[in-house]
C-alpha cells in the first residue's frame, strides 16, 4: 500500500535533519517570545521592598573584595524557601534584596554556611578574628586565612567612578552620593561626621570595623559588607508557617 512506502507525520520530520532543525528552532523561538515579550510591558519586574537601599561606598568596596577573593565560591547568599533552611538561616531570600547587586552572588555551593543573613549575627571583632585565622573561632573550619586584609590600606580614590558606573546599570546613586563617596568611606569607617552618610544610607553601621581606628583597611570594608547582609529588610512580622514547603 502507498501508506507503507511514504513516511507520514513525525516520521517525515525525523528523517529530515534540516526540517527537524527548522521546526525545533521555531518552537524554541515561540516559547522564548512568550516568556520574554510580557516583561517589556512591565515597568518593574521586581517589586521594591521597604528598607532595601544601594550599598554605601564602603560596603560596595567590601563587596568587591569579597568577590575578588572568591568568597562566593564557598558561601552562597540565597536562603531557599524551605523550612529547614529558614530555621537555620532566617527568612528565605527575596528578589528585591539583590536588586542592586552587580553581579549577583547567590551561589550554588556551600562549603561554608550561607551568608545571606550573617549581618549582625557576630561582632566586628569576631569577623576580624575569623578572617585572620578561621580556626581561632571555628576549630573545624577549612577556610583559608586572609590576614593580609588587616594590613592592606583600602584604595578608594576612584570610588566615585565606581558608583557612577553602577548608576549606569540601574543602581539609583544620586549626584551627592557619587560626589561625596570618598568622604562617606571615611565617615563610615571612623564614625565621625556620619550624619550626611546616614541621611543618604539609612541604617548604615558606622565606626571602626577592624580595630584599627587610625587607618582604613580592606578588612574595614569587608566587615562593613558582611555586617549589612540580610539587615535591610525587616522580616520580624513574617511567620514561619507562611514559608512555602
Amino acid at each position: 500500500m502507498a501508506s507503507q512506502n511514504k513516511p507520514l507525520g513525525h516520521a517525515i520530520i525525523e528523517r529530515s535533519t534540516t526540517l527537524l532543525f527548522v521546526l525545533t528552532f521555531l518552537v524554541i523561538a515561540i516559547g522564548g517570545l512568550v516568556e520574554v515579550v510580557p516583561l517589556f510591558r512591565l515597568e518593574e519586574t521586581i517589586t521594591p521592598v521597604k528598607g532595601v537601599r544601594p550599598y554605601t561606598p564602603l560596603e560596595q568596596l567590601g563587596r568587591n573584595i569579597y568577590t575578588r577573593e572568591g568568597c562566593y565560591t564557598c558561601h552562597s547568599q540565597q536562603v531557599r524557601p524551605f523550612r529547614d533552611e529558614v530555621e537555620r538561616y532566617g527568612h528565605y531570600s527575596i528578589a528585591a534584596e539583590s536588586m542592586y547587586d552587580h553581579p549577583f552572588l547567590w551561589g550554588s555551593k556551600r562549603t561554608g554556611p550561607d551568608l545571606a543573613r550573617v549581618g549582625g549575627k557576630y561582632s566586628n571583632a569576631w569577623h576580624v578574628a575569623h578572617m585572620v585565622n578561621p580556626r581561632d573561632v571555628v576549630p573545624v573550619s577549612i577556610m583559608p586565612a586572609y590576614p593580609f586584609l588587616l594590613n592592606k590600606e583600602l584604595a578608594f580614590d576612584d570610588v566615585s567612578d565606581h558608583l557612577r558606573a553602577l548608576r549606569d546599570v540601574g543602581v539609583p546613586y544620586s549626584g551627592p552620593m557619587i560626589l561625596d563617596a570618598p568622604a562617606d568611606v571615611r565617615a563610615q569607617a571612623s564614625g565621625e561626621n556620619a550624619d550626611p552618610l546616614l541621611a543618604r544610607y539609612p541604617g548604615a553601621k558606622v565606626g571602626d570595623f577592624d580595630g584599627q581606628p587610625e587607618r582604613i583597611t580592606e578588612m574595614d570594608a569587608l566587615v562593613a559588607y558582611l555586617q549589612v547582609l540580610g539587615t535591610m529588610v525587616d522580616f520580624s512580622d513574617v511567620r514561619l508557617d507562611e514559608v512555602r514547603e
